[in-house]
């Protein structure tokens, strides 16, 4: 029956990929059916804390979308490229780093990357090199924000083990970093210089081509945005920076004394879910803004999408894995603590269907759970949930591919031999590498 319910809860996952947006979640829910009323499984509680924590932070996310502080972390960045086009094959991916970091969202690289594909074309550096690892870059620091679904999704996994949030990202955040920086070294001597590029070479024929390469695009002034966005980028930047104080500092939430003479404290669940709604509606008031301005912006519409398919996949992942638990633990738990790298590979490969780190984490991390592996080889491996760059089909992928107009930055013959294989592979390996070598440094 395993390997039926099994084949089941991946039919469920592939068919929901294809569908994509909310397709995933409710797909989720047919293959629960399935489990439930076929199987005769015993459904699982739903992940309410996960969910509720996304969409609090995608609240607060949407709000700044919408105050135009977004805007005005992109015209940063944007001066702080212009300032050294000669170095933004490492310059460029570290500020793709930031922002997500900050943001808690890939999303805001679709700003960046225009501009990183138009200073390093006029700089005469191939753009397929800052624009790959760019987005390599803005998609390992969804796995080390202390603000992502994903991030939130395995803390809350690992609570019951007494890891807190900072115990990840005092591993995620170095781990990521190295990866990042070294998939930068590896691209900055792939391909061809652009002057000897022939398909580069073949576009300077076109007229049109090189006029278009030699018009200046206009810079965001600072002037034209508001002073509400600078004050929302302030009040988003200290939620973020109060999180990470309370994960690092337990002794400084609040606390109760029970009955029995047990103090218990504030989860870090509460504390995020309440700053992040803390920091939307402070931001609101700041700017004025009006509730439909939230809704409206992709930042709202993406995270409910992900909101709705860890609702469905996770549920039923999680019933899965507890109606199996004997057979799983006797079948591949030897195996599992003998090699856990291996368990980096199903991580890996599961991200690749999902498409999403957070809905990763929560189909898998939790069988990681059941079969024993220690929790800081668990954060160790977190990085490897970044493998949705394999099928070059998600959409800050073909972004990149969209802004390179000199083809530098492309999908190859044979689909998986494009741009950003090389970069992605060695920045989650190495991600992945240092991770361990920080778990055991640090005895998480």
């Amino acid at each position: 029956m395993f390997y039926l319910e099994l084949l089941v809860v991946l039919a469920a996952i592939f068919i929901g990929a294809r569908i994509g947006g909310i397709g995933l979640g409710v797909m989720g829910a047919i293959g629960l059916i399935i489990l439930t009323f076929v199987f005769h499984l015993e459904p699982t509680s739903p992940p309410i804390d996960v969910m509720l924590i996304i969409l609090a932070v995608i609240s607060a996310s949407a709000a700044l979308q919408a105050s135009q502080g977004l805007t005005y972390m992109v015209c940063l960045a944007e001066k702080l490229l212009r300032r050294h086009p000669e170095r933004i094959t490492f310059v460029a991916p570290i500020v793709c780093y930031l922002f997500t970091f900050v943001a808690g969202t890939g999303h805001i690289a679709y700003s960046i990357l225009p501009i990183i594909a138009e200073l390093s074309t006029k700089t005469g550096i191939r753009p397929e090199r800052p624009l790959s690892i760019s987005v390599i870059a803005s998609q390992q620091a969804i796995t080390a924000s202390p603000i992502t679904a994903a991030t939130v999704a395995l803390a809350a996994l690992l609570a019951p083990q007494g890891i807190e949030i900072i115990d990840i990202l005092k591993i995620s955040i170095p781990a990521t970093l190295i990866g990042v920086v070294a998939g930068a070294f590896v691209v900055n001597k792939i391909g061809k210089e652009l002057k000897l590029d022939p398909v580069f070479n073949e576009k300077l024929k076109d007229p049109e081509f090189v006029k278009a390469l030699s018009e200046e695009s206009k810079p965001i002034e600072l002037s034209s945005i508001p002073r509400s966005a600078k004050v929302s980028v302030l009040i988003f930047l200290a939620a973020v920076l109060l999180i990470i104080l309370f994960g690092a500092a337990p002794g400084l939430r609040p606390a109760w004394s029970a009955a029995d003479g047990t103090v218990r404290s504030i989860s870090m669940v509460s504390v995020i879910e309440m700053l992040m709604m803390g920091a939307a509606a402070l931001i609101m008031v700041v700017s004025k803004l009006k509730v439909a301005a939230l809704s409206s912006g992709n930042i709202f519409r993406a995270g409910n999408e992900a909101v709705i398919a860890i609702f469905g996949v996770a549920w039923m992942g999680d019933t899965f894995i507890k109606g199996n638990y004997a057979f799983i633990e006797s079948g591949i738990q030897d195996m599992v603590l003998a090699a856990p790298w291996t368990f980096a590979t199903a991580l890996f490969v599961m991200s690749i269907l999902l498409f999403s780190q957070a809905a990763t984490v929560r189909a898998m991390m939790p069988l990681g759970i059941a079969l024993g592996i220690p929790a800081g080889f668990l954060i160790a491996m977190f990085p490897s949930v970044n493998g949705y760059f394999f099928i070059p089909n998600y959409p800050t992928i073909i972004a990149a591919i969209g802004f390179d107009k000199t083809g530098t930055t492309r999908i190859g013959k044979y689909v998986l031999n494009h741009s950003f294989m090389l970069p992605g592979i060695v920045s989650t390996v190495l991600a992945v590498v240092a991770g361990f070598v920080l778990v055991i440094l640090f005895g998480v």
